[in-house]
């Protein structure tokens, strides 16, 4: 069944092409939409009781492993310039982004690519039908990489360490007003612009939605290219849950749970990572809103052994509570934002004199200009 799935992959690529043609020989509609938007933000952070820069060279941690948001002192995020085009049925989307977060978000790309975000074209087939073609951000998780896109301005250690981009084809589906799937062929997660292994991942996902919010099912099945000669990687597993509900005119609440797991060559074990978070906000007017993001996360058999430091087993876990405010004045969005890491294993650096603990206090001010 696996060989059938992805020799599809060939059979889908040939299916676009052929899209394509017909595309061209419709008449072009009278109507074009040109877009470009994007984001530039910047941020200050230190840790509250802890030291801001490790000169003990004993490996502790200064700062939540968790992607974006870890330098000390003012900091640069990212400048987002995103363009799109819609004429008729067929359209592009060129996401480029500049700067620390960006870099640390596009990963495993080489030469120029490594501005590109998204990089994609799309066809409408039909009214339920959606084809998109090229370097898409990752449909799983609650969070996203633009800073613009999410509530907190750190972020959490499931979005870190799950998938950032995909590379392929997707097909969506709208079944009807409410219920949508989408299915895709994609390169080894977060190989952007090439595919040297040779190995493919299918995604699913299936979505309803409705007025008061949205709730997303997500699956993501694969060989995702380890080139580790030590440690061959085979199949990884990804599910993922990811919903947001309008409880109230001014209380919201998210919910984003998932649970990866990947076999290897010779381990009769497999490793990973598992976690849930609750994401509830509360507007307090219209221009600021309060929120909280509580999240759980646990490491298994050394599934991800950066993270935080795990026991002789490969078992860790981290509780990190975040609480973040947002005030709105026109396009710029200010966001202070307290945070608390505990981890199972001592990881986090105290003091000068190179003492270790389970927790870290830091505070964050992000300041994002949205256009």
């Amino acid at each position: 069944m696996k060989k059938n799935f992805f020799k599809g992959a060939a059979l889908a690529a040939l299916s676009l092409v052929g899209f394509a043609a017909m595309a061209q020989e419709e008449e072009a509609a009278t109507e074009s939409t040109f877009d470009l938007s994007g984001s530039v933000d910047t941020y200050f952070r230190t840790n509250i009781g802890g030291k801001n820069a490790n000169n003990t060279g004993n490996g502790a941690l200064i700062a939540p492993s968790s992607a974006f948001a870890n330098a000390d002192g003012f900091a640069l995020g990212m400048a987002n310039l995103i363009a799109s085009k819609q004429i008729g049925k067929v359209g592009f989307v060129a996401d480029l982004v500049f700067g620390p977060r960006g870099t640390d978000a596009v990963l495993n790309t080489t030469g120029s690519s490594n501005i590109v975000n998204q990089l994609f074209v799309t066809y409408a087939a039909s009214d339920a039908v959606t084809l998109t073609f090229g370097n898409f951000n990752t449909f799983l998780g609650y969070e996203v990489i633009s800073p613009a896109g999410n509530f907190n301005y750190s972020t959490s250690y499931m979005f870190s360490n799950g998938p950032f981009s995909h590379t392929g084809l997707k097909a969506d589906f709208a079944i009807d007003d409410n219920w949508s799937v989408m299915a895709a062929i994609l390169n080894a997660t977060d190989y952007t612009n090439n595919n040297l292994a040779g190995k493919y991942s299918g995604g699913l996902q299936v979505g309803y939605s409705n007025d008061a919010g949205s709730a997303y099912l997500n699956v993501l099945y694969g060989n995702q290219a380890d080139f580790d000669e030590q440690a061959i990687q085979n199949e990884t597993f990804q599910i993922d849950l990811t919903t947001g509900w309008d409880l109230s005119e001014e209380f919201y609440l998210g919910v984003n749970a998932t649970y990866n797991t990947t076999s290897f060559e010779g381990n009769v074990d497999d490793a990973g990572f598992y976690g849930a978070a609750l994401y509830p906000q509360y507007a307090i007017s219209d221009a600021f809103t309060l929120g909280l993001r509580g999240e759980y996360f646990e490491v298994f058999k050394g599934g991800l052994t950066e993270a935080f430091r795990l026991d002789d087993e490969g078992n860790g876990s981290v509780f990190a509570t975040t609480l973040t405010g947002s005030y709105t004045a026109g396009n710029l969005t200010i966001k202070p934002e307290l945070r608390l890491d505990s981890t199972s294993e001592d990881t986090f650096l105290e003091d000068s004199n190179g003492d270790v603990g389970k927790s870290l206090a830091s505070f964050v001010l992000g300041a994002i200009y949205s256009f």
